[in-house]
């Protein structure tokens, strides 16, 4: 096992792939020479030339578009969002066209491409570099959306996108970019589309969550073990297609459910889930399902009070799992 950050499992994630199969090929905004914003592909240029490592103009909809091309044309293209938040020029390209390929060639045709998108606040982002954009994505059926939350889970995902024959789009919080580390096989391994992980077992309710909000869930658990309550994390890992039955067993054995993401409340993830529930677990539930998330405010302000007030945080999230356990 090596120990990585987010960050390094991805990029090795990419490495690995791209040294695989001389098909796939990375295409943004500074992924060449300066190896990324964030340094993802760090490296990259000098060992597969500019033809696989192509930096792009600042157009979102022309790398969207273009990874599309390729892809339909037997290309496996990692075309990557610098910042979510400046993925809408690219919507039409992603959501009107990538995700009807198979369906409206009637299988004849697939788009095998991945969208990388750094997301998520907790990071002074302000307005534009702080979104949380997953519903608009997994709410579209032909895209799978990932949202990993542990190196881990960041490596075997990614492979496992870039080897299918749909679009991925593919959600990195930057959060956990370097603050979180975790262990990695050395040797290859893929990791299951659309399949839960239960992060931490518990008896007294399950918490539901992803992303960068799975692990200030566990950090809550704790707090609440130490009073006398054990909360069952189940980390999503795959927003779109969804493990329904892995949450909703959890549901069923522990009677209690919270929903905890970090998007703005309303007609969130959470509200999606918190309905599944609501439909195929009423009977088992001794409380309200919960759904605990940002407010409903347009943006994440960059001053450090108002962030902190949109932002969840263990401390929240702990509070809200004492109020359900004592329901």
């Amino acid at each position: 096992m090596a120990v990585m950050t987010v960050l390094e499992a991805v990029r090795q994630a990419m490495l690995e792939e791209m040294r695989r199969d001389s098909r796939v090929f990375v295409m943004g905004e500074d992924i060449g020479a300066r190896g990324g914003v964030f340094l993802a592909t760090d490296g990259f240029l000098q060992e597969f030339g500019e033809q696989r490592v192509i930096d792009t103009p600042l157009a979102e909809s022309s790398i969207a578009g273009i990874a599309i091309g390729a892809a339909v044309n037997g290309m496996r293209p990692i075309a990557e969002i610098e910042f979510a938040d400046f993925v809408w020029p690219a919507m039409n390209q992603i959501v009107g066209e990538a995700s009807r390929i198979r369906y409206g060639t009637n299988g004849n045709k697939f788009a095998p491409l991945v969208v990388r998108m750094p997301y998520g606040g907790g990071v002074r982002g302000g307005l534009y570099h702080s979104q949380t954009i997953d519903v608009v994505f997994a709410h579209q059926p032909g895209l799978i959306v990932i949202a990993p939350c542990t190196p881990y889970d960041a490596k075997g995902l990614l492979k496992a996108a870039i080897r299918a024959d749909d679009p991925v789009v593919f959600l990195e919080h930057k959060r956990t970019y370097r603050l979180v580390r975790g262990e990695v096989p050395e040797e290859e391994y893929i990791l299951p589309i659309g399949k839960a992980d239960i992060k931490r077992a518990g008896s007294d309710m399950t918490v539901v969550s992803y992303g960068l909000m799975v692990h200030y869930c566990l950090e809550a658990a704790r707090k609440l073990s130490d009073e006398g309550v054990e909360a069952e994390v189940v980390d999503l890992r795959t927003l779109a297609p969804v493990d329904r039955e892995t949450f909703l067993e959890s549901v069923r054995r522990t009677s209690k459910a919270m929903v905890v993401y970090e998007d703005n409340r309303t007609y969130g993830i959470g509200a999606e889930i918190a309905a599944t529930i609501a439909q195929d677990a009423f009977h088992d539930l001794d409380a309200p399902v919960v759904r605990l998330a940002g407010p409903d405010v347009p943006a994440m302000a960059f001053a450090p009070p108002f962030e902190a007030e949109f932002m969840l945080s263990p401390e929240k999230i702990a509070a809200a799992m004492r109020d359900l356990a004592a329901y």
